[in-house]
């Protein structure tokens, strides 16, 4: 009987530490050597960099711009605003009293910055993960007069920048990262 469970003990300690060196180490060694030869940019965060050097963002996490000469990104969810670490959603209904609490200032201060009509509803509401890094052309069409007003630009102009900056994503929605805009805003004119 002793002899059975020995047996049977040695290749379950030896195939253990097989896949732990297997899974644990080889293969993550492995996918992040191959993300940092093909895909450095990506596999780095996606970082944007100033002419400096200086680390100014992430084309993939938004960020508060509470400037009123900035392109505003919708409101985060996540912790006191962009905290990766706290990043989820808030799981309120469209009926949810608190949603509406919520939403009610933001709406106010949208209306009070001169947006008229309907309000796109991702000036207003956040994202599943609190951490997106860009707005529909709507909403950052809906900013332009405050941006042109702030700046002394043409509103004109301003919408130019908001449809030059605006891509599709992999499932072809129309989008623009805040973050590139208001870089594109800074060099077409900068802040007074």
């Amino acid at each position: 009987m002793g002899k059975d469970f020995s047996s049977a003990l040695r290749p379950a300690i030896v195939m253990t530490i097989l896949f732990a060196a297997l899974l644990g180490l080889a293969y993550p060694l492995a996918m992040t050597g191959i993300g940092q030869t093909l895909f450095p940019a990506q596999a780095n965060g996606s970082l944007i960099r100033d002419a400096g050097g200086k680390i100014v963002g992430s084309t993939v996490v938004g960020q508060a711009f509470v400037a009123d000469r900035y392109f505003q990104t919708r409101p985060s969810a996540a912790g006191k605003g962009y905290d990766g670490l706290a990043s989820s959603g808030s799981n309120l209904g469209p009926t949810a009293q608190a949603l509406v609490d919520r939403v009610t200032p933001d709406v106010a201060r949208r209306r009070g910055e001169g947006v008229t009509g309907s309000l796109p509803a991702d000036l207003v509401t956040a994202s599943g993960s609190g951490l997106d890094p860009d707005l529909s052309p709507a909403a950052a069409l809906a900013q332009s007069g405050r941006i042109a007003r702030v700046r002394g630009l043409p509103v004109e102009r301003v919408r130019g920048l908001v449809t030059a900056n605006t891509g599709t994503s992999l499932l072809g929605d129309p989008h623009v990262n805040v973050l590139a805009l208001n870089r594109a805003l800074d060099a077409a004119a900068p802040a007074r």
